[in-house]
């Protein structure tokens, strides 16, 4: 779509944020925006942001990055510069959800001493240019992998390997920042996290039912009865860590180059990332469903769960004798998120398609949940 209106055809790019594997899409009917506005108000923030950089005469063009269930981002093309651009989903969302200033704010924070979060160039706070809090950054080139494999994965056991080893080594190097040296403590609130996190998430649950679903009541009360003490040393959390929120080096799959994704990054337990990790890794879909919550990781040479919790053992030299919690909340979580999208949709508020049976996806992790808990 150009600032005119003018239909483009696809670009080369991809992922719910940046991707470079064709991906990216005419924008969908019901998510399109001012782009004249937009244009105008990115134009002038870009050239401020980036100087000589940027030329500020090239047109505007815009695609979408059609992945994810959640937040929309689209593909700004300014001549040969390249964005992503990030804004809440349409409708009512609930509360302190979709914190697109926040997110951006944690991306200026973290991107100095973790280069792999992108660098965010523009935040707008003024809802009367698209409808929503925004904000722009840096686009990266590379592979992200979802329900499916690019060639330099697929098949090829040793490499899928090497790229198990670098994404738990990320996420312990993620843990292993400095937070009090680097002045990251003050992005949240550690003494009582977890609790918050499990009440948090909880209400949410009980805000976006649509149907009866016991085993996810039984979960709440589970989860409250077995919540862990506060870790002695708090860490940086990416708060959504798993296997597409990452782009991995299309010449050396075995390197990440961006972990994406930071809206819900916190300073609490880094358990709670690793229990993310594994709930996406193990545990999204059955091995014969394909779609954008399908694991490719069941395949030979993706690590499996015991490899994954020695190697962060070994990083961190964390004690993952509770895991089974975090796993549990995990699964529980993502129950959570799909059941408010699915909410969403009933309502109206949304026409996504892929959203029409997401409500049996939610009763399908409620019972992965309640299993794993039944074995802790």
């Amino acid at each position: 779509m150009s600032e005119g209106g003018d239909s483009l055809g696809t670009l080369s790019g991809a992922r719910g944020e940046q991707v470079d594997s064709s991906d990216t899409t005419e924008v969908r009917a019901s998510e399109e925006l001012d782009w004249d506005a937009l244009a105008i108000y990115a134009r002038g923030r870009l050239a401020a942001k980036l100087g000589d950089r940027f030329d500020a005469n090239a047109p505007m063009t815009v695609e979408q990055f059609p992945g994810g269930h959640s937040n929309l981002t689209y593909l700004l093309r300014f001549g040969s510069h390249e964005f992503a651009m990030r804004r809440p989903p349409f409708g009512p969302v609930p509360p302190k959800a979709h914190d697109m200033a926040r997110e951006c704010r944690i991306l200026a924070a973290v991107h100095p001493v973790f280069p792999l979060a992108p660098e965010p160039y523009v935040l707008c706070e003024d809802a009367s240019i698209i409808g929503s809090v925004f904000y722009i950054m840096e686009r990266r080139h590379g592979l992200v992998v979802r329900h499916d494999e690019p060639p330099q994965l697929a098949d090829r056991p040793a490499e899928r390997r090497r790229a198990s080893i670098a994404l738990v080594d990320v996420l312990a190097d993620l843990h292993l920042v400095d937070i009090t040296a680097h002045g990251l403590a003050a992005l949240g609130k550690p003494a009582g996290f977890v609790e918050r996190q499990v009440l948090g998430w909880r209400q949410r649950w009980q805000g976006s039912q649509t149907s009866e679903q016991p085993e996810m009541d039984q979960l709440t009360r589970w989860l409250v009865d077995r919540l862990p003490a506060d870790p002695a040393t708090p860490t940086l959390l990416h708060g959504d860590f798993k296997l597409d929120n990452v782009m991995l080096d299309e010449f050396d799959p075995g390197r990440l180059i961006a972990v994406f994704d930071w809206e819900m990054s916190a300073v609490g337990d880094p358990l709670v990332d690793l229990g993310i990790l594994l709930a996406y890794w193990i545990h999204t879909a059955p091995a014969s469903q394909r779609d954008t919550l399908t694991s490719v990781t069941r395949r030979p040479g993706w690590f499996n769960r015991e490899e994954i919790l020695e190697r962060y053992e070994a990083r961190t030299g964390s004690d993952l004798s509770k895991i089974r919690f975090y796993e549990v909340f995990a699964v529980f979580k993502l129950a959570v998120v799909l059941q408010q999208i699915f909410y969403r949709y009933r309502r109206g508020q949304t026409d996504d398609a892929r959203f029409a049976t997401l409500d049996k996806r939610v009763a399908w992790l409620a019972r992965i949940a309640a299993a794993l808990a039944e074995v802790s």
